[in-house]
């Protein structure tokens, strides 16, 4: 897939069935068709992986995982492995997700994600994001340590198969997103942090998307004025009318 626009359909435990899954999917692949700027990936429960894997090659449109084990192999039961995912057809894998840190996962165990995901070929997409905002700017420190804790055993080469997707906490499933303003400068810092691990060149060219209340109506916004590389969509990701509608919005940034 190409460096153009990336939008990431997170689908959580989402939907109840497989055929409604493949149905979602359909119309996530035929609308990725049909743009000329935009990557999109979906990113199903790992049982209906199979129902959004296209059978004809696509250069569009792309799955991935929600997770991935820590681990390659062995007695580790409920976990699913890079290399699993990665023979379904996923090229991309989501990692630290706010939900998933919530359950435990620290940086060090995203760390691990990140290093299974990309040793399997796919690129890892890095949620990263503060719980809470103030104007004091203590957020601004919270998250430098978590970026700075997630990246920096890494070895440099993985920069180029890592795409940042900022989430801050307090706007998941908010009524609004973050200000587009906010966005701006939020994806700024996450770069220059990246910049300051990895080197300036790979903070250049690192993608930084947003996530956090992403629907159709408020896409463009985002995009413009937010200066983002894509987004990473959550509950509007499997609502077939409201996907398609985004996808062209962002489209025609």
């Amino acid at each position: 897939m190409s460096e153009k626009n990336l939008v990431i359909g997170n689908w959580k435990m989402n939907p109840a069935s497989f055929d409604e899954a493949v149905r979602i999917a359909r119309a996530a692949r035929a609308t990725a068709g049909k743009l000329s700027s935009t990557d999109v990936v979906v990113c199903p429960p790992f049982p209906f992986m199979a129902a959004a894997v296209s059978r004809a090659r696509s250069a569009n449109y792309a799955v991935g995982s929600q997770s991935v084990s820590t681990e390659e192999s062995g007695p580790y039961t409920g976990e699913v492995g890079a290399d699993m995912v990665r023979s379904l057809g996923a090229s991309y894998a989501v990692v630290g997700h706010s939900e998933m840190r919530a359950r435990g996962d620290t940086d060090a165990i995203v760390s691990k994600r990140i290093l299974r995901a990309i040793g399997a070929g796919m690129t890892a997409v890095v949620c990263v994001g503060e719980k809470s905002r103030d104007e004091a700017g203590s957020h601004l420190g919270a998250l430098h340590e978590q970026i700075r804790q997630t990246f920096a055993g890494l070895p440099a080469d993985a920069a180029r198969r890592i795409v940042i997707a900022y989430e801050p906490v307090w706007a998941i499933g908010a009524k609004e997103a973050m200000k587009p303003e906010d966005i701006y400068e939020m994806s700024l810092f996450v770069k220059k942090v990246f910049a300051d691990i990895f080197g300036s060149d790979a903070g250049h060219r690192v993608r930084v998307l947003y996530g956090g209340s992403v629907n159709f109506r408020n896409a463009a916004d985002i995009m413009k004025i937010g200066r983002v590389n894509g987004l990473l969509v959550g509950r509007e990701s499997v609502n077939v009318p409201g996907f398609k509608d985004l996808l062209k919005a962002v489209d025609a940034v």
